[in-house]
């Protein structure tokens, strides 16, 4: 799928900005839990040397207001001049009503405002940048707020290894406008055969909690869990990544008419380190255009690109006027790429 531009009307990133929980959680504190899960290894395959979580009373809303502030703050526009507020979470406050709501309250912005959540993960952020570049191209919003933000470590088994080490809260709030460059191609997808793949099996209308939910079960790896707990088929999510995502990402090149020599930094959803290195080697990107922060934050789901996208803008990497291929990938199946100048 591809987004139809207009010469004269462009959807650009005005600002990123980004928050973090205060709680580090770092591979020794986790070998010292846990010796048996062998950290120095684990951090081979992941990247992640520590990672936030959330205080017991922290939420993603609360992460999100303050990254919203910041961004707004920093870059603009006046409240007046938002138009909408697009909230991507799994791990919203309620059932209903919606994050977004909550946030416009709390942000102090006008009542004639869209103001909705939409439910995705790692693909979520470049969803978002879909619905907001229709949103300003098509004259609907001058300006979007999308806020990105996960706290995945409320759903996490303590016991169970593959997500513990991997996952980090953290939440992102990205300011949308008009500019004479911007967001480029946009190219989504989705594959709900997988969804077994990447998921919470209990809490919805499908399978409602109750006692036999909340009971941990030991898999073959001696990994615990609970139904209520998420579930992570990482051999299979990889062999998805290694099928699926090299094709899109050229895909949204080619309709660009570009490849990489054309691209000036390549920021990917920070899954992790064995699946950066192998797009990295099966796209033949140059270490001067690859970009990752993993070690220090850890696969923050729908908040992982526009974070790592602010720490390239801070460390000098990121320039204004640079191209970059941004693409993102998971729960779902889903995923999603795009071109955008900076």
């Amino acid at each position: 799928m591809n987004n139809p531009q207009s010469p004269d009307r462009r959807a650009k990133i005005l600002g990123i900005d980004y928050v973090l929980p205060s709680n580090r959680v770092t591979n020794d504190m986790l070998d010292k839990l846990h010796p048996a899960w062998q950290m120095e290894q684990v951090a081979l395959r992941t990247g992640v040397l520590e990672r936030r979580w959330c205080a017991p009373g922290e939420t993603a809303l609360d992460l999100a207001v303050t990254a919203c502030r910041k961004v707004i703050d920093r870059v603009g526009p006046k409240p007046n001049e938002i138009d909408a507020i697009l909230f991507c979470t799994q791990s919203p406050d309620y059932i209903m009503p919606p994050n977004a709501c909550l946030l416009q309250s709390k942000l102090g912005l006008g009542t004639e405002i869209a103001a909705f959540d939409f439910s995705l993960a790692c693909s979520g952020y470049i969803y978002g940048l879909y619905i907001a570049k229709a949103l300003i191209e098509s004259g609907q919003a001058r300006n979007v707020l999308l806020a990105t933000a996960e706290t995945y470590s409320k759903h996490m088994n303590p016991d169970d290894r593959g997500p513990i080490t991997l996952f980090g809260d953290g939440a992102a709030a990205t300011l949308l406008g008009l500019g004479e460059s911007g967001l480029e191609s946009v190219v989504v997808g989705t594959d709900g055969r997988g969804a077994e793949t990447f998921m919470i099996p209990a809490g919805g209308a499908r399978l409602p909690l109750s006692g036999e939910t909340r009971v941990a079960k030991e898999d073959p790896s001696g990994n615990l869990r609970s139904a209520e707990d998420i579930y992570m088929n990482g051999g299979e999510v990889l062999d998805f990544v290694k099928r699926d995502i090299p094709g899109m990402i050229r895909s949204v090149l080619k309709r660009e008419g570009c490849d990489f020599q054309d691209i000036d930094l390549a920021v990917f959803h920070q899954a992790s380190k064995v699946t950066l290195d192998f797009l990295n080697r099966a796209l033949h990107i140059p270490p001067e255009k690859q970009f990752s922060n993993i070690a220090l934050v850890g696969n923050t789901v729908s908040a992982s690109i526009p974070i790592a996208l602010r720490d390239a803008e801070l460390q000098g990497v990121l320039t204004s006027g640079m191209r970059v291929v941004i693409a993102g990938f998971g729960v779902g199946l889903s995923w999603g790429g795009c071109v955008l100048t900076w």
